[in-house]
């Protein structure tokens, strides 16, 4: 364990678990029929890189989108929750928690810049930055509000939707471009704060190790606990006082086929306190085309980064993959109504993995499936969670509906909204 006055790092793996996941899933993957190999080997050094590009690319949507709602709701949010430990699954870089640390700490921008200001701008415009443990109460709800469907102050929105920010020209299109958006008119006032630790939970030990640093240097009254996991293999939570906000976002619930979300739903839902509350990000189902075009740019960049997988294997376990003999296609499937990368063999071939003292035969035309990443509709995710003992009682949208954001809570638990 490595250890600083503010930032703990925890390793849970035992030293070989990169390797003998590796050799277990492209195993089993490869043998199977369809072939499959597992999204989270895409993301070695190269290909962390390459995802970075892609969340800014033009047809990539939803990074932009979740930004949006977090920087609209994010003061909500840590009004609604009063968390005293930010815990997140799947962390990477922690740029896009910040908005939620700054609200969760009492972090206010001022000015006409707009409602979030990084803290290094922050601490460069001289302004206050207090991370009160004021003991404010959560509240049970916002007054007037069933399930947040509409905003307060406001007419009530359409079926689904919440009343946000609209897109204005010049806006942050949440990948750092142009001047911040307005404030969301009908979001509360940056509370005092309550955030004492930030939890991030992640496969990788270096992304937490900069993170941390990072978080350490920027919040220096922020305490950071970092936990090296695998939650494929079983969903750890820190054993810290609560209130626990736990985000998941970036839509990494997509990733997980109905039976896998069914199990990470009861890991969940046995390890929440009633004072505790997910923050959810989920894409939503739209027009096919807008969803193709995410999954398959014009660039390149998403062709790079499904092929950087058999790179992995090439590096990893010695396997003969040549990338130029297989081609990237970005597939809806209309049935399970979820986003599909595949890798089709242009020919047949035989390819060799040294490692694992293997050969695997493709033949032409043959798809080999790295991702799946299913979109979602409200009703059907709100019934998923219920039957797993889950309730959402808040959820929130981009402006096009293409994005959202849910808070879920145990039944009976102090964000709730009185069950209307």
């Amino acid at each position: 364990m490595m250890e600083t006055p503010r930032f703990t790092l925890e390793n849970l793996l035992p030293a070989d678990h990169r390797a003998t996941s590796l050799a277990e899933d492209v195993r089993g993957g490869l043998s199977g029929t369809p072939k499959t190999l597992p999204p989270k080997w895409f993301y070695d050094e190269r290909g962390s890189k390459l995802f970075d590009r892609i969340t800014r690319l033009p047809e990539y949507y939803l990074t932009r989108a979740e930004r949006q709602i977090l920087r609209a709701r994010a003061a909500e949010i840590a009004e609604l929750t009063a968390a005293r430990v930010l815990v997140e699954l799947g962390s990477g870089s922690s740029r896009k928690t910040r908005m939620l640390v700054d609200a969760l700490s009492g972090v206010a921008a001022a000015g006409p810049a707009g409602p979030h200001l990084g803290t290094a701008m922050d601490v460069a415009l001289g302004l206050p930055r207090a991370m009160g443990r004021g003991g404010r109460k959560r509240r049970k709800g916002l007054a007037g509000e069933g399930r947040a469907v509409e905003g307060r102050g406001a007419e009530p929105a359409a079926p689904g939707t919440d009343t946000m920010t609209a897109d204005v020209p010049g806006a942050d299109d949440g990948a750092g471009n142009g001047a911040p958006a307005p404030p969301a008119t009908d979001s509360p006032a940056v509370p005092a704060g309550t955030l004492e630790l930030y939890a991030p939970i992640d496969v990788s030990e270096s992304a937490l190790q900069e993170a941390g640093d990072a978080l350490c240097r920027d919040y220096p009254e922020l305490r950071v606990h970092a936990t090296v996991a695998d939650f494929d293999t079983g969903l750890v939570l820190p054993e810290l006082p609560g209130p626990r906000l736990i985000a998941f976002l970036g839509s990494t619930l997509g990733n997980f086929d109905p039976a896998r979300r069914a199990a990470f739903y009861a890991e969940l839902r046995a390890l929440m306190r009633p004072d505790d509350a997910l923050l959810l990000g989920v894409d939503l189902v739209k027009e096919p085309a807008t969803m193709r075009r995410a999954y398959n740019d014009e660039q390149g960049v998403t062709m790079e980064f499904n092929k950087n997988v058999l790179r992995v294997l090439n590096r990893e376990l010695g396997a003969d993959f040549d990338l130029n003999d297989f081609d990237h296609r970005a597939v809806w499937n209309e049935e399970e109504e979820r986003m599909e990368m595949r890798l089709w063999s242009r020919f047949s071939q035989t390819v060799r993995i040294p490692a694992l003292g293997m050969t695997v035969d493709f033949g032409r035309g043959e798809e080999t499936r790295t991702e799946i990443s299913t979109k979602f509709r409200r009703a059907t995710l709100t019934e998923e969670l219920l039957a797993a003992g889950l309730a959402v009682d808040h959820w929130w949208t981009d402006p096009q509906d293409r994005f959202a954001m849910l808070l879920v809570t145990s039944p009976g638990s102090a964000t709730g909204s009185d069950g209307s």
